[in-house]
């Protein structure tokens, strides 16, 4: 495999810095990228809200797949290109699935133009810091949403991930990546990897000619569909055993290491 076509790289934990920002030696790298006439692709749990300060490191370059898999989200327009939803049926169905099986379970909710949450369900930092409450209601499944969440306060994070999918695995696709007892679903079948492929797809790439990078069990869809696979440092430790690859950690900018030495580039 020659210089790959395509790069698609996992945000927090694998290309970002642990304080949430992109260092300038990666952004150096991602604009190496470009210039070899590659495509990069950042596919990331994060919902578009909190896309602005990556794309204005990347200068407004190129596509983002967010909230796992449910939004494509342009970086140069800024909004919505492509959305795989929950229907609000399927929505009843998993929170009273999981209401009725696992007490202590709080549920927010993505949808394309914001979020919505229960009173119980504690607000990530990136909201926190911006002022973001979302709305608290005691409704979340009337609308269609990208993403349905849910918090325990207490379950180790994989035991929760095993109980979500035996209970509802069928309805929706769960997976976590945050390091707290947070399960993340998205519609049945859709994965980061459901939308790179299809990204790919349209510009005539094959999975041969893709790299990927990640570092929690979000990113293992993508990262056994792409032909070259790495997994950060710090990664999980089911993600270290699946990839094909390990570099630096994301404090010691392992993503742009391997860029730099894919396209030939050097920061200094």
């Amino acid at each position: 495999m020659g210089s790959p076509r395509l790069v698609a790289t996992d945000l927090d934990g694998t290309a970002l810095r642990s304080d949430g920002t992109v260092s300038a030696r990666t952004a150096a790298a991602f604009a190496l990228v470009e210039r070899a006439g590659a495509t990069l692709v950042l596919v990331t749990g994060r919902p578009p809200r909190w896309m602005r300060p990556i794309a204005a490191a990347v200068r407004h370059r190129g596509l983002a797949i967010c909230a796992n898999g449910a939004l494509v989200y342009d970086l140069h327009a800024e909004q919505i290109v492509k959305s795989h939803l929950i229907d609000p049926d399927v929505l009843q169905e998993v929170v009273s699935r999981l209401r009725e099986k696992v007490p202590g379970l709080t549920f927010s909710v993505e949808y394309e133009g914001g979020f919505a949450r229960e009173s119980g369900f504690l607000l990530d930092s990136l909201d926190r810091v911006a002022g973001l409450n979302g709305a608290e209601t005691d409704t979340l499944t009337t609308t269609p949403c990208a993403k349905l969440l849910a918090l325990h306060q207490d379950m180790n994070p994989d035991a929760l991930q095993e109980t979500v999918c035996e209970l509802v695995g069928h309805l929706v696709t769960p997976t976590h990546s945050s390091g707290r007892a947070m399960i993340e679903m998205s519609a049945h079948g859709v994965t980061k990897a459901s939308a790179l492929a299809a990204l790919a797809e349209g510009r005539a790439i094959t999975a041969a000619e893709v790299v990927a990078f990640g570092d929690m069990p979000n990113d293992l869809p993508m990262l056994r569909w792409a032909g070259r696979s790495y997994a950060v440092a710090n990664a999980h430790t089911e993600v270290l055993a699946a990839v094909d690859h390990v570099t630096a950690a994301n404090d010691d900018d392992g993503v742009a290491e391997i860029l730099e030495n894919l396209y030939g580039g050097t920061y200094r």
